[in-house]
C-alpha cells in the first residue's frame, strides 16, 4: 500500500482519498483535500500559510534537518528481490521511525524550554505596569468567598429545616399513635358497656 504526500500541506494521502491533478507536462500533483487543491490553483505559497508543514519547517517549529528524514526519500533505483533484504529493511524502517519520534520529542522540548520563565516575566511586567489588575483580582476573590459563605449558610439552613421537618413528622406520628390508642380505649369501653347491658337484660 503506497501512501502519498500532499503536494501543498505535506499530510499523508491514503489510497482512495484525496485528488490528483495531472499537468500538461504529465507531472502529477496529489492533494489531501479540496482546500489544498484550491490553494494550489490560486498559486498560494505554502511557506506563507501557517497550517502547512512547509511553513512550520521554515519557521523552525519542526525538525527539518536530520539524517532520519533522508530515509523516507523516494529512490527510483531497481533492486532485485531478496527476502533477507526485505526483512532487514522492514526492521530498519521501524527502528528509524522510533529514532525520528525520539528526536522530534527532544526538539520540541528544547524549543519550549524557557517558555514558563518568559511568560512569568511578561506577567510580572504587566502587573507592574497595571497595578489595578491586582485590585480586580482581590475583588474577584472576595466575591468568590462571599458566594462560598452564602452557599454554606444555605446548606446549614436546609439542614435545620430538614431537622425541623423531621421533628414535626415525629410529633405527628406520636399524635397519631395517641389518637389510635384513644380510639382503641373508647372501643373497649363501648364493648364493656354493651356486655353489661346484655347481662342486666338477662
Amino acid at each position: 500500500m503506497r501512501i502519498y504526500q500532499c503536494h501543498f500541506c505535506s499530510s499523508p494521502v491514503y489510497p482512495g482519498h484525496g485528488m490528483m491533478f495531472v499537468r500538461n507536462d504529465a507531472k502529477e500533483f496529489r492533494f489531501c483535500r479540496s482546500k489544498c487543491h484550491k490553494a494550489f490553483k490560486q498559486r498560494r505559497n505554502p511557506r506563507k500559510l501557517k497550517w502547512t508543514k512547509a511553513f512550520r519547517k521554515a519557521a523552525g517549529k519542526e525538525l527539518a534537518v536530520d539524517s532520519t528524514l533522508t530515509f523516507s526519500a523516494r529512490r527510483n533505483v531497481p533492486v532485485r528481490y531478496n527476502r533477507d533484504l526485505v526483512q532487514t529493511t522492514l526492521k530498519a524502517m521501524a527502528r528509524v521511525e522510533e529514532i525520528r519520534a525520539k528526536r522530534e520529542r527532544a526538539f520540541y522540548k528544547n524549543r519550549m524550554k524557557g517558555n514558563k520563565e518568559r511568560q512569568y516575566d511578561l506577567d510580572k511586567k504587566l502587573v507592574e505596569n497595571n497595578p489595578e489588575l491586582l485590585r480586580i483580582r482581590e475583588v474577584e476573590i472576595a466575591k468568590k468567598l462571599a458566594k462560598e459563605e452564602a452557599r454554606a449558610n444555605r446548606i446549614e439552613q436546609d439542614d435545620e429545616e430538614e431537622e425541623e421537618v423531621s421533628e414535626d413528622e415525629e410529633m405527628d406520628i406520636e399524635s397519631e399513635e395517641e389518637s389510635e390508642e384513644e380510639e382503641v380505649r373508647q372501643r373497649v369501653l363501648l364493648k364493656n358497656k354493651r356486655q353489661q347491658r346484655s347481662k342486666r337484660v338477662l
